[in-house]
Order: structure tokens, then sequence, then C-alpha cells
């Protein structure tokens, strides 16, 4: 089964606590603190993988996570490292964020292997808290918590001629042809629902990869027929061969064939459209009438455009040699360099920066507050301390958690209720 898309939720591993113990050994009274790192969380990486042509495995299982660290331990002891996850991909899949359809990561060209989402430090133990006015620490720190991402994986084929054309015109008997591909052939509509890929080879020219696109529709553009499915494997190509039914055998004028498809790429990607394009009329070989030559009207019509016309026989092989050696000399005398997806969204920065909510309920006389960070820096806050406490009111008055107290209505002498810590509020 081929497969060009898929929709996955991945997440990087947590990093491990830090831990909070104290030396205790025979003959060391009062022994300092020796709580341990935790582990560093495992990075979540995609990797091009030569042996794949589908995305099908994404289809099956949509949930990836790298391995969390582990908590320090006493004496010392660093936490185990989470394991890393290795996703591995086609070449071409663009990764994107699922809400914006931002690109994250283009697989392609030189890069391999990325780390899409890091792994999240891990906390110091309460061995690095201690100081010479703070000789027992009783806290340590969490670890980073993990980065969650739902994305969309699309692959993009990677060539560097597409062969586009209304269904049935004879594209896929071309590539069979021309290359060393073996694509579904039959004359009916939509034979070919997935692009297949071929390798021109040329006696002294340089040769060069095809992609036949599945037969475009009016209104491809749009998500009729197939749309998106077939334009997508089109945005890499550095030009297309634009394969017509020169003969009219399905009652179509080929002229007005190429001027809809041209319109389908317009409105799908106007970069897209303004590449450049050869015809190969098709067919030539069922071309009886003497009155109108078909070939002649394709000519007048594209070549003063600067679309130049090659009259072929995909059955026959007429034609194919010159339009062949015509396209290879086009696209050696290209300066694009391959088309790569540039990167636009960045997981760390929209994670680490984005504003953490925090709310405040009043239930009966007391007010619940809850919010992400709260649980944990109470995990590692002693309050009994006088540095602990100004260290909580200093995090209640930078969050907005003590204006949103005051716009619920709080009163001095008021119950405050925090994860299982219940305090009165003054002022």
């Amino acid at each position: 089964m081929f497969a060009d898309r898929a929709k996955i939720f991945i997440r990087s591993g947590k990093g491990g606590d830090g831990h909070c113990s104290f030396r205790r050994e025979l003959y060391v009274p009062n022994g300092g603190p020796d709580g341990g790192d935790g582990g560093r969380g495992g990075d979540l990486i995609f990797e091009v993988d030569e042996g794949l042509n589908t995305l099908v495995d994404y289809r099956h299982k949509r949930k990836y996570a790298a391995g969390d660290g582990e908590e320090g331990g006493k004496r010392k002891c660093h936490g185990k490292d989470g394991k890393d996850l290795v996703l591995r991909v086609p070449e071409g899949t663009v990764i994107k964020e699922s809400k914006t359809g931002k690109v994250i990561a283009d697989m392609s060209g030189d890069n391999r292997r990325q780390i899409v989402l890091k792994g999240g430090k891990g906390g110091l133990g309460n061995q690095h808290f201690a100081t010479a006015t703070m000789q027992v620490p009783k806290y340590a720190q969490p670890g980073q918590p993990a980065m969650e991402l739902e994305v969309n994986l699309e692959l993009k084929v990677i060539a560097d001629v597409g062969l586009i054309g209304f269904p049935n015109v004879g594209k896929s008997t071309f590539l069979s042809r021309v290359t060393n591909a073996q694509p579904k052939i039959a004359n009916y509509h939509f034979t070919t629902l997935n692009p297949n890929l071929g390798v021109v080879d040329l006696e002294g020219a340089k040769g060069f990869v095809v992609a036949d696109i599945p037969g475009l529709i009016e209104g491809a553009s749009e998500g009729v027929g197939l749309g998106h499915e077939f334009l997508r494997h089109i945005e890499r190509t550095k030009m297309m061969i634009h394969v017509v039914d020169a003969a009219g055998t399905e009652g179509r004028d080929p002229v007005d064939d190429i001027y809809k498809i041209n319109a389908e790429l317009q409105a799908y990607n106007p970069e897209i459209a303004k590449r450049p394009q050869v015809i190969a009329a098709n067919k030539t070989d069922l071309i009886y009438s003497e009155d109108d030559d078909p070939i002649q009207r394709l000519k007048e019509e594209f070549e003063p455009q600067g679309i130049k016309v090659f009259p072929i026989s995909g059955v026959s092989g007429q034609g194919l040699k010159e339009l062949l050696y015509y396209v290879s000399e086009q696209i050696q005398t290209m300066d694009a360099p391959p088309i790569v997806f540039e990167q636009e969204f960045f997981p760390e920065d929209e994670l680490i920066y984005e504003e953490l909510p925090y709310t405040v309920e009043k239930e009966k006389d007391v007010y619940v507050v809850e919010g992400p960070k709260i649980e944990k820096m109470l995990g590692y806050t002693n309050l009994d301390s006088e540095k602990g406490f100004a260290f909580f009111q200093k995090f209640l008055k930078e969050t907005g958690i003590l204006d949103k107290l005051e716009e619920a209505g709080i009163q001095e002498g008021d119950t405050v209720k925090m994860y299982g810590l219940q305090f009165d509020y003054y002022k």
C-alpha cells in the first residue's frame, strides 16, 4: 500500500527529577546533601531511510514517545538518561505542525537526520544547592517537561521532471517506454493512483528522474477528484512534460486540455505554474484526419509562448528520443537549486515561551489555584524556611496568581488551596 500522508503525535522524553537526600553513614554525623541529578530525556529524531518509499507504517500507529530520564539517586547517583526514539521516513518527507501547517523539517537533500523534539534536561540534585548560609537544602530541581506535538507527515516525491496531463492520455505508457519503471497500464481513467518514479538513461547525455503524476482533472486544485493528493508531488520538480492526447480519442480538444491543466496548477501554486514545460503531443499513431492537423495547431498556439511541442507515440516510440534529449539539455541549463522547504515552526520556541495558564476558582469559601508549574514548584520549595517562603511569594506575584486572586474577589483572611497546600491570604 502506498501512503503519502500521515498524522501522528510525537513526544520527547521528560527530564528526570533531581534527588533530595543526605549522607547517612556510620561515624559521619550531620552528613551533607548528596542527591544526584536526574537523567536527560530522550530526543525524538527523524531520519531518512533509503529503503522506504511510503509512509504506510505511520497509518497503523499514531503515538510515538522517546524515553523519560530517570530520577537521580542518593550518594550523588545520576539518573539514567532516557532512550532516543528515531523515526525513519522516506526521502522527501516534509514534517509540519498540524494546527498551523508550518514546516518543521524537510527530510531531503543534505538533511538526513534531524532532532525535531529535544528531550528535557535532568533536574539538579540537592547537592548543588548547598551554600554557606544554606547547608541543608531540602529541595531538588525537577526535570524539564517533555515536548509534545501533533504533526503531519507529507511525502513529496523527489524528481527532476513531472509528467502531467488529463487521465488516460498515455503518461504511464510513456514512463514505461523511457524508464525502468513498470506502472500499471490500462485503457481507463485513474489507472495510476500513486506517483511512479523512473530514471531516464541517455547515451552521451545526463539522465534524470521522472515522476508520473496521476491524472489531473478540472477542479483538482480545489480537491475535486483526488485533488491535492496528486498536486503535492509536483512541488519539487524542476520542469514538467505536459502529455496530451493529440488525437483527441476521448472527444476533447488537446489545446483546451492544456489550458485547463495549467489553470489548475496556477490555482494550486502560482510558483509551480511558472516552471518550464514541454508538450508531449501523444498518440500521433491514432491521428487519421487530413483536414485538421492537431500537431500544427498545438505548435501555433504554444510555441510562441516558449513551450516547445514534440509529436510522440508512447506505443511506437516515435519522437521520444528527441523529446528526452531536449529535456535533459534544459535541466542542465537550469540554475535552480534542489527545492527544499525551509523551517517555519520551531517547537522549542513555541513550547518554552508560550504563556502557561493558571486558573483560580472559588469552591464554597476556598479559592482553588491550579496551573502546570505550581505542583512542581511546591515539590522543590521548602516553605518552612524564610528563603523558600520568600521565593514562593515572588512566584505568586510574577506569575500573576495574586492578581487573579484579587480579580476573583479574595479578601484578607480567605483560604487559598494549591495542590494540598492550604494557607490564609494576607497582603
